[in-house]
């Protein structure tokens, strides 16, 4: 059995710009994806097995791109999110629904081929060596007993996420003096100023702490999670009968609503990387730039899976 897996959520890539699907453009010298780098990332660390939750239609041209390379290195799973995989009635009552349900389906699917600790990432996001070594370090550590459930998060310096296009939305991390998250703030139009960052209000900008830790999607988590998810899930579906075509469950909502209730403690860890992806267009060329800086700096090789 795997010691430790990385969870891949790939299933959004059917937002295709400009003839390509996002998270699968070249950024690296010999057409590597951001996934490679997170995947060379993550071995490094210490993972040695890798989920791909991505759509079924997409099944062919992923593993074209990626999947096959991949299942040379590491262990390799792949789970489907379908919209339509979700329990009756609700399967006839929302048949009309578009797309997936979020982050929370996503993992919840992949509940038959993970046993062992996870770490759940985007597919799109760059998140760094450090990132990947403190996630695995933590959930190699042995739980003390509690009644709780135990997650982890990756916290990311604010400084390090903001875009020099415009501005982001992040959560916002509070955190006690134990590094155990209190709250998650949600914050809209979060820009770079000469400063450091403010958020952009129709009165003007007000300042926010650019050391402030941010989460970025990348959570720690145990195979008890899905049983929480399931549960979950359902409430999630009876709760959004009115507004079915557009509802997600998003794993940040499940996790804030287990600390509400005090059923959860989130452990936060710290990366002082430096956090990219590729969330329009004019994107691709920042990343690649950065990719070549990071390779000339001698963090990565320049050819990466030498088969």
């Amino acid at each position: 059995m795997a010691k430790a897996t990385l969870v891949i959520m790939a299933a959004g890539i059917g937002s295709r710009f400009g003839g390509g699907i996002k998270q699968l453009e070249p950024v690296g010298p010999n057409g590597e994806i951001i996934m490679d780098y997170s995947i060379y990332d993550a071995m490094e660390a210490g993972f040695d097995k890798v989920v791909f939750v991505i759509r079924k239609d997409l099944e062919k041209d992923f593993k074209e791109v990626i999947g096959n390379r991949i299942e040379k290195i590491v262990e390799v799973e792949y789970a489907f999110q379908e919209k339509s995989d979700i329990p009756e009635p609700y399967k006839t009552n929302y048949a009309d629904r578009v797309k997936p349900w979020g982050t929370g389906q996503a993992i919840l699917c992949c509940k038959d081929v993970v046993n062992e600790p996870f770490l759940v990432i985007n597919a799109d996001d760059y998140y760094g060596k450090e990132a990947y070594a403190v996630a695995y370090n933590h959930l190699m550590k042995e739980q003390e007993a509690s009644d709780k459930v135990q997650i982890s998060m990756v916290g990311f310096v604010l400084g390090n996420t903001l875009s020099e296009n415009g501005g982001v939305t992040r959560g916002i991390c509070k955190v006690d003096d134990n590094n155990i998250l209190t709250d998650v703030v949600e914050t809209s139009n979060i820009i770079k100023t000469e400063t450091g960052a403010a958020v952009q209000t129709e009165e003007g900008a007000v300042p926010v702490d650019v050391n402030s830790l941010v989460s970025m999607n990348m959570w720690g988590l145990t195979p008890e999670f899905f049983n929480i998810l399931e549960t979950g899930f359902v409430q999630f579906l009876e709760e959004k009968a009115d507004n079915y075509m557009k509802a997600e469950y998003l794993l940040p909502t499940i996790v804030g609503g287990l600390l509400r209730e005090g059923t959860a403690e989130v452990a936060v860890l710290r990366s002082n990387d430096k956090w990219f992806g590729v969330t329009y267009k004019e994107d691709k060329d920042y990343v690649v730039a950065s990719v070549r800086a990071l390779i000339d700096a001698g963090v990565y090789p320049n050819q990466l899976f030498v088969q």
